[in-house]
């Protein structure tokens, strides 16, 4: 588990904070990972909103506190937690009830975990070309001077090169974008571990036999998000298709997904646009 050290932390306020404390942003795949989680738990927490598209994230208040710059943390009786999963399994532990990670299954699904995590630069790749499409470079170089060189840039008192990656991504991305070789690559991906996990519920209601779990919850946020991009798991995938109708419909989830109206219109437009331009995800990607 990513549990900051104290030298880590700049700053210095949130280590006398009681509770728990839950920095987010309504778009972030990881912070609705985490929201759907808290809500299936009961759990009341203190709700900081950082809001990504102005890049609030890379100020010096978050950096003190995340000095990766990533959604979501958590602050808990002033111990900060980093790294989405890592924040679950956490909270796990805290809040055992209802179980989200079956009693005895814990290196299974911290497994099963990593193979979702190593996909999120996939899965923003195609959120950026086909979801969000802004209309300029999201960071620009000043914004990446100053990811570079402010907060910690440690964690567990250890340099970090998680912000490399970071900054190498945005740096490409303002580069060349998202080319069709990338979204491409990164389609492929998702139908390879799409198809894997329709065979899985081909005989089952969820990802693991015991019932609900933080698999099918981090999961479904990444099911959500690529139907959002336009991906047709339901024609592809017709297991995990019904798998994905069924969660939609807990009151849960339903909340957590529901757009804001012009949010949804931006969205919808944008993919109406790209199926008239020839160059929506299906066509990109041959799906």
């Amino acid at each position: 588990m990513v549990k900051l050290a104290d030298e880590d932390i700049k700053t210095r306020e949130v280590l006398d904070w009681k509770g728990l404390h839950v920095f987010h942003f309504i778009f972030s795949s990881c912070s609705q990972k985490l929201r759907i989680f808290l809500a299936l738990k009961g759990v009341d927490y203190e709700s900081h909103e950082i809001d990504l598209m102005t890049n609030e994230n890379l100020k010096d208040y978050f950096l003190g506190i995340n000095p990766r710059g990533l959604l979501p943390a958590i602050v808990h009786d002033g111990d900060v937690h980093i790294e989405s999963n890592d924040i679950l399994t956490y909270l796990e532990s805290v809040y055992p009830e209802p179980r989200l990670i079956p009693e005895g299954a814990e290196d299974e699904v911290a497994a099963l975990l990593k193979h979702e995590d190593d996909l999120h630069l996939d899965l923003r790749a195609l959120s950026f070309r086909f979801v969000f499409n802004p209309p300029h470079d999201p960071k620009s170089p000043e914004d990446l001077e100053i990811y570079a060189t402010t907060g910690s840039g440690t964690v567990n008192g250890q340099k970090d090169e998680r912000v490399g990656v970071e900054i190498d991504f945005w740096e490409t991305y303002a580069d060349r974008g998202i080319t069709d070789d990338v979204a491409q690559a990164a389609a492929e991906k998702f139908r390879k571990v799409f198809s894997e996990l329709d065979a899985t519920l081909a005989d089952q209601e969820h990802l693991l036999p015991d019932g609900l779990s933080v698999l099918d919850i981090a999961w479904f946020i990444y099911a959500n998000r690529l139907t959002l991009a336009g991906y047709p798991i339901a024609r592809l995938h017709p297991n995990l298709g019904a798998w994905y109708t069924r969660m939609e419909e807990m009151p849960e989830i339903a909340r957590e997904i529901t757009l804001p109206p012009p949010v949804k219109e931006k969205f919808d437009a944008t993919r109406a646009q790209h199926v008239a331009d020839g160059v929506n995800l299906e066509a990109v990607a041959g799906l």
